[in-house]
Parts: structure tokens; C-alpha cells; sequence
């Protein structure tokens, strides 16, 4: 094991307790009789925060500060650590991904810990606390979940894959998702939508889903599924097949067998100008 092998290995380590710990939090206020109180963010209308959110965020922040002083953090409520120096190494934190699934009482949200060094995604923990499952991998290292190795699918056709996808918070015509979901849809054998990146970025890493594409969202959302997708052996690009960045928002992870297929798709709609391109 090399030093920097080495250095991450003891990163995922820290993280996946700082991610167990925030999770504990979040369960005081999920599955309750009486939902948690919830805001909007500001200039949007269905993009929901409670109170648990940004209670995990602080423990989050407070305790990566603690054993990464020199790193950089960036959390979704807008706290961050450190100076940007534009590349290094960078925390994105999710303190509450799924927050309109929380605040319904679904199970189907989690904590998102992502590191990226130099723009790359290295390194993901991804914790479900009311499901009880704890994802964490790093680039060539492996990943994992509930502590067992996982690998994606060995689906090689789209016809026989099953996607998932998301669509954003923001009522933008632009990038609505819906000429790509309609087209997917006809393309494989089926889609989803289950409200949670980090989640959704995981179980293309199990192989329970073959394929995951979303656009505008956050780095916060996607690094640390990201680097998951990539230490099981899947892919995780931008839309249009070019090296994965957290900062565009657009993600496309697959189990690598499907993913030049799901490219050619996105590239038809997009050709056709029903939808945006990298």
C-alpha cells in the first residue's frame, strides 16, 4: 500500500464514523408522528431543509475540520472550512441527501461524505441510517457495503438494464430531464426514480440498478457515489462520456458495460434539441 493509498484508507475510516454519527442525528427526526418542520431554500418552492440538516452539517463540518485542518470543506447548508485554492483536496458534504423523502417519512435518505483531490473523486462514504446500510469506497481501493466487497452488474445491454434518474428542484424548462427520462425509458428495461443521489449512485455500485444519470445538481451530491461507483469497478463520467466533475452537476455512472450505449441516447435527444449537452 502506498502512503497515499494509505492516507485515504484512514480517511474512509474517520469518515464513515463522522457519517454514522450525523445519521444518528437524523433518525431523531425521521419516522415520527408528527413530521419535521421544513423551510425552502431561498428562490425555490419545493426544495426542502430542516432543522436536521443542518444539525448534521455542523457535526459533520466540526469533526472533518477537526482531523483534516488543511483540507477544504464545502457543505450544501453553506458551511464551509478552509481556503479554495481551487484544486487539492476537498470535502463535499451532503448533510441530509433525500430531505423531501425524510421529511415524508420515507427511508430512502442519507448522509454524503465525498472527497475529491485535484477535481477527481477519491473517496465516498454514503450512510442510510433508518435502512440501516452503510456504503464507503475509495478509487482503486475497493468498495463496500455494510463492511462486504460489491461489484456492479454484469448487465451488457441497455434493453436489459434497469436506470434511475432524478430530475431537479429549480422549474427549469431547460434542464427538466423529461425528453432523456422518456427516451431511457423506451431504451432499457426500465427507470426509477427514488429521490436520493448518493443512494441512487450506490446501488448502481451493488448492481442492484445498471445506470444512473442526473443533471443539475451539486458536488455535494455526487462525489461521494461517485468515487463509490468507481472504487466497485462501475464507471462515472459527465453525460457525454468526458472525465467526471462534481462542479458541472451531471453525473452519468453505469456498470461500465452499458454506459457508451446510455452516451449514444443522451446525444440522440440532445440532437434532436429536446434537451441540453455537455
Amino acid at each position: 500500500m502506498t502512503a497515499a493509498e494509505g492516507s485515504l484508507e484512514t480517511a474512509r475510516e474517520i469518515a464513515v464514523g463522522v457519517a454514522r454519527e450525523a445519521g444518528r442525528i437524523l433518525l431523531e427526526g425521521w419516522g415520527k408522528s408528527t413530521r419535521p418542520a421544513v423551510d425552502f431554500k431561498a428562490g425555490e418552492d419545493i426544495n426542502l431543509v430542516t432543522e436536521f440538516d443542518k444539525r448534521s452539517e455542523a457535526l459533520i463540518v466540526a469533526r472533518l475540520a477537526a482531523s483534516f485542518p488543511d483540507d477544504r470543506i464545502v457543505a450544501e447548508e453553506g458551511t464551509t472550512h478552509g481556503a479554495d485554492r481551487g484544486a487539492g483536496r476537498v470535502w463535499y458534504v451532503d448533510p441530509l441527501d433525500g430531505t423531501t423523502n425524510f421529511a415524508h417519512g420515507m427511508p430512502l435518505f442519507s448522509v454524503s461524505l465525498g472527497l475529491a483531490i485535484d477535481r477527481r473523486p477519491m473517496l465516498g462514504v454514503v450512510e442510510a441510517p433508518a435502512l440501516g446500510w452503510s456504503f464507503a469506497g475509495t478509487a482503486g481501493g475497493g468498495s463496500t457495503f455494510n463492511g462486504n466487497p460489491i461489484a456492479p452488474s454484469q448487465v451488457d445491454q441497455l434493453a436489459r438494464a434497469l436506470l434511475v434518474t432524478g430530475f431537479p428542484y429549480m422549474r427549469n424548462p431547460i434542464q427538466n430531464n423529461m425528453a432523456e427520462f422518456q427516451a431511457l425509458t423506451a431504451a432499457a428495461q426500465g427507470t426509477r426514480r427514488l429521490g436520493s443521489a448518493a443512494l441512487d449512485l450506490c446501488f448502481v455500485a451493488c448492481g442492484w440498478l445498471d445506470g444512473y444519470w442526473e443533471r443539475a445538481l451539486h458536488p455535494w451530491d455526487l462525489v461521494g457515489g461517485s468515487a463509490i461507483v468507481i472504487g466497485a469497478g462501475g464507471k462515472a463520467t459527465d453525460l457525454d462520456g468526458r472525465a467526471f466533475d462534481g462542479e458541472t452537476g451531471r453525473v452519468l455512472a453505469t456498470n461500465g458495460r452499458i454506459h457508451e450505449q446510455i452516451v449514444r441516447v443522451l446525444e440522440d435527444v440532445a440532437r434532436r434539441g429536446n434537451a441540453p449537452w455537455p
